[in-house]
């Protein structure tokens, strides 16, 4: 190889022959940044030194050496090196990677000054806000940096890269609508970008839109079959379709590369639990317990599972872990007094027992209210305001009042939630308080509605199809009513127990007919309960209708889907906690026909009864 040749190769590889090594500063320093695109640190670090030999405070030279500190993880010298240069030219260029050096060691603080010199410097770059977006996430000020993604897209309306950080970040604020608007724009500039259809599939999970989020989590995996997170993502759109057993594998794949990935046996967990496969599940808490023994959310799903199989003793206990729940706590009422969990005497003591979850929840543990005063209490009872009224009459309540009015200005020695009284009291199913319980309706109000319903020699039958449609398992306990009418054709009159009514259900109830409708009468839970009295028979799906039916000694008939809620336990169809309920379950998910058709088959027995027995 003669000289020409070699200096071309040379010139072909990035080095430079001693013979025509360039001996400025601007040269070596250019020489440098080429061996550091070609990853040769070492070389660009020499070329870096001989410019600095040659001029100590040549600033290109001393920014480059904070590039090559960070290359090699040397944060502190890379701070030490752009904050020479910066010293000697306050550049948008220097102090990006100062910025970037700080935030690599989490100083977070500094970091933001630095992103924040450069915007002022140039306000018009989209990618300076983007920096500063990436900052304020470190530091957890996530309002500011959603306005910062924000000016960047203003700024430069296809810069892709501020759309889909500002997606990922509503995603995790659960501002999924917002993410969605940003993921799409992000879609348009960059297709087929699996990042973002696999962030597009959590804001859709997040708004249980499933099936659109299955599909954005089954193109993210073809575009990426190596990313164990779109694996997950997969998973959560198959359990929102109820397609629990895929769910599982998708997941399985992802515990194979992460056995002990916290998130993924979670939803592990939960589909093995819709799917009743109990002694898997309770092996899954268990590990995960072990994973991760404080976190409360774990306990909570534990005893989830304990109680439905029967497990008080443990249940109840776990079922504590929800005041340090980031969702639940605000539950628990701010007050100095200490909670009462059986242990410390109450008699001659004023406790107050506030409620914590739904409705139902409130009926159902309300129960043991005599029984504080039966131990000595004085007790004061804080609910919302549905039940306030049905409430007030309780026997053993010395004040009602609404959770709404101050606790603090009220004298009392104990509190304790409603949710926290079987704990209290130690149940066991065998020493659940029997029903019924709640006061009996005013009687003026029970001869209102025997007046509104007029007379009827026919079996009266109360409906209920669903309940609080922001409940999170209302997928899987609501009917739609068009699916629910199947019922009907038996020979009785139907009264309609629900407040509220869904999109089409008044056109369902026209269409169909032979559904009374009062429900414009309908104030309260008294009322509800006034109205019951009248009733022969309550048919509820799993919501605080079928409660108040049961906590009443009426005759209720309950809907349960094939994962039921805890209190209804498994594999029987009569309650201990509502003697008069009868338990109708699914036989396999989301399987309500045989169902409601078993339903109508008993009622058509009851008119058959009563037909031959008027007094029946």
């Amino acid at each position: 190889m003669n000289r020409q040749q070699r200096r071309a190769a040379a010139t072909d590889s990035g080095k430079v022959p001693d013979c025509v090594r360039p001996r400025t500063p601007d040269e070596l320093y250019e020489t440098g940044r080429r061996h550091l695109e070609l990853h040769e640190r070492a070389d660009a670090e020499s070329c870096c030194r001989l410019a600095l030999e040659l001029n100590a405070n040549h600033a290109d030279s001393l920014h480059l050496m904070a590039q090559i500190c960070i290359d090699s993880q040397q944060y502190d010298l890379a701070i030490e090196w752009a904050a020479r240069a910066i010293r000697q030219a306050p550049t948008i260029k220097y102090l990006t990677t100062l910025g970037i050096a700080l935030q690599l060691l989490e100083r977070f603080e500094e970091a933001l000054k630095a992103f924040d010199k450069a915007v002022q410097l140039q306000p018009e770059n989209a990618q300076l806000w983007r920096n500063l977006g990436n900052v304020l996430i470190q530091l957890e000020r996530h309002s500011d940096a959603v306005l910062a993604y924000q000016h960047a897209l203003k700024l430069d309306p296809r810069f892709w890269d501020a759309a889909y950080r500002n997606g990922t970040l509503l995603n995790w604020l659960e501002r999924f609508e917002e993410a969605i608007t940003y993921l799409n724009v992000c879609d348009t500039l960059q297709p087929n970008h699996a990042p973002t259809l696999h962030a597009r599939a959590i804001s859709k999970c997040g708004l249980k839109r499933f099936e659109e989020a299955l599909a954005d989590g089954e193109r993210a995996h073809e575009l990426d079959p190596s990313n164990a997170e779109t694996w997950q993502a997969v998973g959560r759109a198959l359990q929102g379709v109820d397609r629990h057993e895929e769910a599982i594998s998708w997941l399985e794949r992802t515990l194979q590369l992460q056995p002990d990935l916290v998130p993924a046996l979670s939803k592990k967990a939960f589909s093995l639990m819709q799917l009743l496969r109990v002694d898997e599940t309770l092996a899954v808490y268990n590990r995960l317990k072990i994973l991760d023994p404080d976190d409360p959310a774990i306990e909570w799903d534990l005893a989830y599972v304990q109680m439905l199989t029967g497990n008080f003793e443990a249940g109840w206990v776990g079922r504590e872990a929800r005041w340090r729940m980031p969702l639940l706590k605000g539950a628990l009422p701010e007050v100095s007094k200490p909670m009462w969990l059986g242990e410390e005497s109450i008699d001659g003591k004023t406790i107050l027992v506030h409620a914590d979850e739904g409705l139902g929840d409130s009926i159902q543990f309300v129960r043991y209210i005599p029984l504080l005063a039966e131990r000595g209490a004085r007790v004061i009872l804080a609910v919302t305001e549905p039940i306030y009224s049905l409430f007030s009459r309780l026997s053993g309540v010395s004040e009602c009042l609404l959770k709404s009015q101050a606790y603090n200005s009220m004298e009392f020695d104990f509190h304790c939630a409603t949710s926290s009284l079987p704990l209290a009291f130690k149940t066991r199913l065998t020493t659940i308080p029997s029903a019924p319980y709640l006061p009996p309706p005013d009687e003026v109000s029970r001869q209102a509605w025997q007046d509104r319903l007029g007379t009827c020699k026919r079996l009266r039958v109360g409906l209920v199809w669903s309940g609080n449609r922001d409940h999170p398992n209302d997928h899987n306990r609501s009917i739609p009513l068009r699916r629910f009418a199947r019922i009907l054709g038996v020979d009785a009159e139907f009264i309609c127990l629900q407040k509220e009514l869904r999109a089409d259900d008044q056109d369902v109830l026209k269409a169909v007919g032979g559904i009374v409708d009062i429900r414009e009468h309908l104030r309260d839970f008294a009322d509800t309960a006034a109205l019951i009295s009248c009733l022969d028979l309550v048919i509820s799906v799993d919501t605080s209708v079928a409660h108040l039916a049961g906590a009443m000694g009426c005759a209720v008939w309950i809907l349960v889907p094939y994962a039921p809620d805890y209190r209804w336990l498994l594999d029987r169809e009569d309650s201990p906690w509502y003697p008069t309920a009868r338990l109708f379950r699914q036989s396999k998910p989301q399987d309500w026909d045989s169902v409601l058709d078993r339903v109508r088959n008993e009622l058509q027995v009851m008119v058959a009864v009563q037909a031959c027995d008027p007094s029946a």
